[in-house]
């Protein structure tokens, strides 16, 4: 059996309060309560700790021996206490993130140098990957998703939008011609994300609420955005890339946009937690600074 560690501790107080009311009123227990635990561990001892009249309370022989360890018990629980809210409370120890590879190497880890001149005692474990990963079974302590959420046990919270277009380099569309409506994209070599719910369909609506779902194909499928970019700059196919991440090809012309009039399903960078709290202070101090720096479309 445990040891009766609240018996202890009530114990210790009575003993050093010599006062079962005093005691009560300290602890925000009911006299009874408190006489119950001081009895209930009598009884479990096997002998009396206190000798009580009307007016005084004694110590017994056994009391003040057992005494000297509850009494340190008491107050090594304490400080044990008092230093788990001060590492709860002060921002300070590791947090194990996990995100896209691709738009962690180029937006999440860029901003990390700023969370850390304002949190010197927070260390990240960043780990990238297009996968998602189980944050509960693997030890994450959050993860940031690119994606329309599904719903699960987990906490979620919208960061920002992650628009997305439709690119080809020039000289695939001077060689292949440029399509014009989504199921042009039958005809056209397309490269493909592996982490969408279809792969090989592409879905699209317009403003006038007109949905198209096209069946596509192509020279290239990979797991990453990312590492479709070499052969989509090399003239290889169209993608459907988001835009952080062909933001400098489309400004250097290297890349295109085509169906402006149409629009993949919306998604969104989200940022998720297992369920349950209060979370360490480290673990808030990275969500809100990551809830502040990508409060905008990316």
């Amino acid at each position: 059996m445990l040891p009766d560690l609240e018996g202890l501790a009530v114990f210790a107080k009575v003993a050093e309060l010599r006062s079962f009311s005093a005691v009560s009123a300290e602890l925000g227990l009911s006299k009874p309560t408190v006489s119950k635990a001081v009895a209930r561990l009598e009884e479990r001892l096997g002998t009396r700790l206190f000798n009580r009249t009307s007016r005084r309370l004694a110590l017994t022989d056994a009391g003040r021996i057992l005494l000297q360890r509850a009494s340190r018990m008491l107050s090594e629980a304490e400080a044990a206490e008092s230093e788990a809210r001060a590492q709860s409370a002060v921002p300070r120890g590791l947090v194990r993130l996990a995100a896209p590879m691709s738009f962690g190497l180029s937006e999440v880890a860029p901003v990390l140098p700023d969370f850390f001149a304002q949190y010197p005692d927070v260390s990240i474990d960043l780990h990238l990957s297009d996968a998602a990963v189980d944050l509960i079974g693997e030890g994450f302590d959050a993860a940031l998703r690119i994606a329309a959420l599904a719903d699960s046990s987990l906490l979620a919270r919208r960061l920002c939008a992650v628009p997305r277009v439709v690119v080809a380099a020039p000289s695939y569309l001077k060689a292949k011609g440029t399509p014009d409506h989504p199921r042009d994209l039958t005809a056209h070599a397309c490269l493909g994300y592996a982490y969408l719910p279809a792969t090989d369909v592409w879905r699209f609506s317009n403003r006038a609420g007109e949905e198209v779902a096209v069946r596509t194909a192509g020279p290239l499928r990979a797991n990453n955005a990312e590492a479709l970019m070499p052969a989509l700059l090399g003239g290889y196919g169209l993608a459907v890339q988001p835009v952080f991440l062909v933001r400098e090809a489309l400004a250097q012309r290297r890349l295109v946009t085509v169906l402006a009039d149409w629009s993949p399903p919306e998604i969104a960078l989200h940022l998720v937690m297992p369920p349950g709290g209060p979370r360490p202070a480290r673990v808030e101090a990275l969500v809100e600074f990551l809830r502040a720096r990508f409060r905008r479309d990316v």
